[in-house]
């Protein structure tokens, strides 16, 4: 196997083609199988996706310059490419060089983005929990509900109202660390209810 560079730590994003890629649901789900380096069959099968639909992703992040290749491996009597992200995190950069109105539309798309992330980040560490917790009950909390919110306006105050309030919470309850702390994640998601779910439920 032919040797690997290690990847950056976080790379900003400041290229629209890039941010665009970055943004693209499937390409996204790409970048972060692409955390450490595999092949474009391993990538399908983690996604449930066919390989060619993978290699056609891949070439389009790696002609923008979010993934590269990083060696390759012999497989029976075949050689398989590797692939890796350039980061462990990617960000969009605030200065991406294209109208306020394009720029606030992809910020928007990459809270939502990062919706998806989170609840892979969630369930994994949840199954950690689980497999840590030698039956005692682990203090966690979750709440899920949903509310209409009729105005542009109106929907916009909410979200920087709910922001804020959890700010002054966790403000509230920081503390510094010592050997007795034990460090909680606090995650936000507010977003739209998709067309077509259930009234009650997601």
């Amino acid at each position: 196997m032919e040797k690997r560079d290690e990847i950056l730590e976080t790379y900003v994003v400041t290229i629209p083609e890039q941010a665009a890629a970055l943004l693209h649901p499937v390409r996204s789900e790409i970048i972060r199988a692409l955390k450490e380096p595999r092949s474009a069959t391993e990538v399908a099968k983690l996604l449930d996706e066919t390989p060619q639909k993978i290699n056609y992703h891949l070439k389009t992040l790696e002609k923008v310059g979010l993934v590269r290749r990083v060696g390759t491996r012999n497989v029976r009597n075949l050689v398989e490419v590797l692939y890796q992200a350039v980061a462990q995190n990617l960000i969009l950069s605030d200065s991406l060089g294209m109208s306020a109105e394009t720029a606030q539309k992809l910020k928007d798309q990459s809270a939502l983005a990062h919706v998806l992330s989170l609840t892979e980040k969630m369930k994994k560490d949840a199954i950690r929990l689980m497999e840590q917790s030698e039956e005692e009950e682990i203090p966690s909390a979750a709440l899920q509900t949903s509310i209409t919110l009729r105005t542009k306006e109106e929907r916009n105050q909410f979200v920087n109202e709910y922001v804020a309030l959890v700010g002054q919470l966790i403000e509230k309850y920081q503390s510094d660390v010592d050997e007795k702390s034990v460090s909680y994640h606090v995650s936000l998601a507010v977003y739209p209810k998709p067309e077509g779910s259930e009234k009650n439920g997601s």
